[in-house]
């Protein structure tokens, strides 16, 4: 099964996070970050099991942008 991986730069590491199960890990660079964050869902999934409702699913992945001074309606 296929995960996502969203990294972003911290103030001294990259920080990855798995959104499906809500697993982060970090690395000094973005190929440790990303190895860590495999490991750690890998760990999870030993010890939890994969969540149902991802199972056999196709995630949807999507990005859009707001205004910075955008208000709630």
């Amino acid at each position: 099964m296929d995960f996502t991986a969203i990294i972003r730069k911290g103030e001294k590491q990259y920080v990855a996070l798995c959104p499906e199960v809500d697993i982060v890990s970090q690395g000094y660079t973005v190929e440790e970050s990303l190895s860590n964050l495999k490991e750690a869902v890998e760990l999870y999934i030993e010890e939890m099991g994969l969540p149902q409702e991802f199972k056999g699913k196709e995630a949807i992945i999507a990005r859009f942008a707001v205004k910075e001074n955008a208000k709630a309606a």
